[in-house]
């Protein structure tokens, strides 16, 4: 780090609360952050991250643009309450993280630091030779618009990621799907409603739609359902949020995904907790049919192109565009 011309600086773990308070981070970090009072009243917070302290020590050391760019980088302790602590020893609820910042005038500088650090990376890693695999990944509570992280591959690692051929790779929750093109329906027929009764799941559905519902191009597969899975989304506040997703009825939710972007399609920003909703919040919300879930919508609804009247927010995935058809619940 001192080769690429950063400087090491060592900030408290105990802070006060003012400069989350100012970033909103007292909040959006929810449940995650270790909060005390000391004697007198004041809150104080365990440092889950450095960012706040960072940029404070700029705004005071640094007077003009011509100072930058400045490199500034510590290793310090970090405390988080998190539901899961990950990577075992390496990664619990306090742990050791080396973070390092640049900061500087505009978007060109900042690509070059970003260049910098990124080769001083690879040659740590080579110099202890360990091989590893730049992937794209997500940015979390931190923000940014590039996340990359080094994943060292191993059978006993507790993360995934993917690469292709042609050199893309990215952890399995910032993998980018891309949307097919959108088809025109135009001339598409009406909306059908089909009974198929005792069917709670997509083997159930698939097998009603092919013994009641049969097609001349072949037999309905779950690549032709819609299945709609209901999870439960911890806001920053504690407070538990109900949410929708539309899915392919042969793949599976992956809630890693979910909770990398959950947070800023619900327009609250940062990584949350997501968990399948349980029977107790199901139960709570009677328009709710447990295995026989669409878009929100009662039949009728549905028939006469209706919004969803459930207030829950609903997600589709990716590759569910405009013209595509699916077999999917009416309740």
């Amino acid at each position: 780090m001192d080769a690429i011309g950063a400087q090491e600086v060592h900030f408290p773990a105990l802070l006060p609360r003012e400069p989350y308070e100012t970033t909103n981070r007292w909040t959006e970090y929810g449940e995650n952050l270790f909060r005390l009072q000391d004697r007198k009243g004041a809150d104080y917070l365990l440092a889950p991250t450095h960012e706040e302290m960072f940029t404070l020590v700029v705004k005071d050391m640094y007077s003009s643009y011509k100072d930058l760019p400045a490199m500034l980088y510590q290793i310090q302790t970090k405390y988080r309450d998190e539901a899961r602590p990950r990577a075992g020893l390496l990664r619990g609820r306090e742990f050791i993280m080396k973070d390092s910042y640049s900061f500087d005038v505009d978007d060109a500088g900042l690509d070059e630091s970003y260049d910098k650090h990124r080769a001083a990376y690879v040659r740590i890693f080579e110099r202890l030779g360990l091989p590893v695999v730049a992937v794209s990944a997500q940015s979390g509570a931190m923000g940014g618009s590039q996340s990359e992280e080094f994943m060292h591959p191993t059978p006993i690692g507790e993360d995934t990621f993917v690469r292709s051929a042609g050199g893309y790779a990215a952890n399995v929750e910032a993998v980018t799907t891309v949307p097919p093109e959108a088809i025109a329906y135009d001339d598409a027929p009406a909306a059908q409603v089909n009974r198929t009764p005792d069917s709670p799941t997509i083997e159930t559905l698939v097998d009603r739609s092919n013994e009641l519902h049969p097609r001349e191009s072949g037999e309905w597969t779950a690549a032709d359902t819609l299945k709609n899975v209901v999870l439960s989304v911890t806001l920053p506040d504690g407070e538990k949020q109900l949410v929708a997703v539309g899915i392919p009825g042969d793949r599976e939710i992956d809630i890693k995904r979910v909770e990398a972007g959950i947070g800023q399609a619900l327009g609250v920003g940062g990584e949350l907790d997501v968990e399948p909703a349980s029977d107790e919040q199901l139960r709570a919300r009677p328009e709710i049919v447990k295995g026989y879930l669409g878009p929100g919508m009662t039949r009728e609804d549905a028939l006469l192109g209706a919004k969803s009247q459930s207030e829950i927010p609903y997600f589709v995935d990716p590759r569910v565009v405009p013209g595509t058809s699916w077999i999917t619940g009416a309740t």
